[in-house]
C-alpha cells in the first residue's frame, strides 16, 4: 500500500516517499500547553494523527514519533509578549507552575490513552531540553541570524530568504502587531524572539540564566529543538493544527534553517479545527466539553473518536451531540455485526484491503467508514479494521460467557414450551447483563445493547 497525503509545504496531494531507505519513518506531532483541562476539540488532530500512524505501521513502515508538551514559555498570544499560560494557571489555582504543568500533563495522557491512541516513542516535556535551546540559539547567533534586545534575542526574519513561503506570507503588507506583539526594537514586524528576558521585578517561576540574564525559551524553539534532538532533521512528517502555519510552523522552519542549515520536514500535514453547534469553541458561550461532561450524557472516548474519523482531517467539522449519538449507534451496529460473528462465521474476503485503500487516499477514513458499512466482513476483516483504527471493536465486544448461553437457551426452551412469562423473565435477565436476542428462523441471534 502507499499513502498519499496532501503536504501543506507544496499545496497539494502527494505520494509519500520515506527519506530513509531503511523503512523508518520520522514523525513529530504538536503537543498541547499543559496550563488547563484539554477540550474535546483538542483531541481531534491527536485522532488524525493516531490514524497516519496506525496507516503508515499497516503499510509496512517502521514508525518512530515524538509528541511534545508545551510546559514553559507559550505565552497567551502567538506573539511575544503577555503571561505565559502556565504561570496563568498556575495563579488561578494558587499551585506552582510545576504543578500545574504534572497535574494537566497526567490528565491529558489518562485520556489520551482512554481514546486508545498509538503510545508515541518519544514524549517530550519542553522543560527538559533547555540547555538545547540554549545550543540552539547559540548556533543562530553565530551563523548571523539573530539580534539582541532588552527583552529577549530576537530571529531577523529578513536573513531567511524563504521565511515566507511556507505559509505564503505577504511581509510586505505585514504591519507591525498584525501577526505578533510588536517590539519596539524589532527590526522586522515578523521577527520573533527565540529567548525571552526577564525584566528586573516581573514575575516567572521558571526561568534559566542565559547570556548573564535570567530568562527562558520563545515558544517555538522547543518544537525545533526537540526535532534535533529526538529525530534529526529532516524528518519525514510533521503534523499540527492550521493555527499552527501562519506563526508556529514557520518560525521552527526557519529557526532549523539557522542553527543547523537544513530543512526541518520533507512533509507537512494540518488538521482544520472542529465547532460546536456551528460555533467555534470558548469559554464565553459554554461549549466547551470535557469528556466527563460526555461521559454524564452517556457517551464513551471510543463513540467520540468515532465521531471525529466520521470526517476528514482537513474539513470543517461542526460537533453536535445529535451527530455524536449518530457515531455511538454506529459503533455499536459494528460490534454487533462482530457479535453475529461469533455465532455465525464468514469465510475470509477481500473487504479489508478496499478500506485501507481508502485510508492511504489522504486518510480518508469518511469513505473507508462507508465501505465498512456497504460490505461483508469477517471476524479476520474486523481485527485489522480494528488494529487500523483502534476503536477497540474487539475488546468492547468479547463473547458471550457460558452462563449468558445458558440463559439463552433456557429462553429459547421456554418459548418453545410457549412459556412466555419465563422467556419474558430471561429477557430481562439477559437484558441486565447488556445483552438482547433476536428470534429469527436460524434460532435466537444474541447482539449487545449498548
Amino acid at each position: 500500500m502507499t499513502l498519499k497525503i496532501y503536504n501543506t509545504a507544496t499545496r497539494k496531494v502527494e505520494t509519500f516517499r520515506p527519506l530513509s531507505g531503511s523503512g523508518e519513518v520520522k514523525i513529530y506531532t504538536c503537543g498541547p500547553t499543559v496550563y488547563n483541562y484539554q477540550h474535546i476539540g483538542n483531541y481531534a488532530a491527536y485522532i488524525y494523527w493516531d490514524l497516519l500512524i496506525r496507516t503508515l505501521r499497516a503499510d509496512g513502515y517502521n514508525v518512530r514519533r515524538v509528541l511534545n508538551l508545551t510546559d514553559v514559555g507559550h505565552l497567551v498570544s502567538d506573539g511575544d509578549d503577555g503571561e505565559d499560560k502556565l504561570e496563568k494557571g498556575a495563579a488561578r489555582e494558587g499551585k506552582s507552575v510545576y504543578e500545574i504543568a504534572d497535574y494537566y500533563i497526567d490528565d491529558f495522557l489518562k485520556n489520551f490513552r482512554a481514546l486508545n491512541l498509538a503510545e508515541p516513542e518519544v514524549i517530550a516535556r519542553a522543560t527538559d531540553y533547555i540547555e538545547a535551546d540554549m545550543k540552539a540559539v547559540d548556533l543562530m547567533s553565530g551563523h548571523g541570524f539573530t539580534y539582541e534586545t532588552q527583552d529577549g534575542v530576537y530571529y531577523d526574519t529578513a536573513k531567511f530568504p524563504g521565511y515566507a513561503d511556507f505559509a505564503k506570507l505577504d511581509l510586505g503588507g505585514l504591519k507591525a502587531g498584525a501577526r505578533v506583539e510588536c517590539s519596539d526594537e524589532k527590526i522586522n514586524p515578523s521577527d520573533f524572539a527565540v529567548w525571552k528576558f526577564i525584566k528586573p521585578g516581573e514575575k516567572h517561576a521558571m526561568r534559566w540564566d542565559y547570556l548573564g540574564r535570567p530568562g527562558y525559551p520563545g515558544w517555538h524553539l522547543e518544537c525545533s529543538t526537540i526535532i534535533h534532538e529526538e529525530l534529526g532533521e529532516p524528518i519525514d512528517i510533521h503534523a499540527g493544527g492550521i493555527d499552527h502555519i501562519p506563526v508556529h510552523h514557520t518560525n521552527e522552519i526557519a529557526e532549523t534553517y539557522a542553527a543547523y542549515g537544513t530543512e526541518l520536514a520533507k512533509y507537512w500535514i494540518h488538521a482544520n479545527f472542529i465547532t460546536i453547534d456551528g460555533e467555534k469553541i470558548s469559554k464565553s458561550l459554554g461549549n466547551v466539553y470535557l469528556f466527563n461532561d460526555l461521559a454524564a450524557k452517556g457517551f464513551s472516548p471510543m463513540d467520540y473518536k468515532m465521531w471525529v474519523l466520521s470526517g476528514h482531517y482537513q474539513g470543517t467539522r461542526n460537533f453536535t451531540f445529535e451527530s455524536l449519538g449518530a457515531a455511538q449507534a454506529r459503533r455499536l451496529n459494528w460490534r454487533n455485526r462482530i457479535a453475529y460473528l461469533y455465532q455465525k462465521e464468514i469465510s475470509d474476503g477481500d473487504a479489508y484491503t478496499s478500506i485501507l485503500d481508502a485510508v492511504n487516499n489522504n486518510l480518508n477514513s469518511a469513505e473507508a467508514f462507508s465501505l465498512i458499512d456497504n460490505s461483508i466482513l469477517s471476524l479476520d476483516d474486523w481485527r485489522k479494521v480494528d488494529e487500523l483504527f483502534g476503536l477497540n471493536l474487539i475488546k468492547d465486544t468479547p463473547d458471550i460467557t457460558e452462563e449468558v448461553w445458558r440463559l439463552i437457551r433456557e429462553r429459547e426452551q421456554a418459548r418453545e414450551a410457549k412459556n412466555y412469562k419465563q422467556a419474558d423473565n430471561l429477557r430481562d435477565k439477559l437484558a441486565e447483563k447488556n445483552i438482547k436476542v433476536n428470534d429469527t428462523a436460524d434460532g435466537p441471534i444474541w447482539e449487545y445493547l449498548s
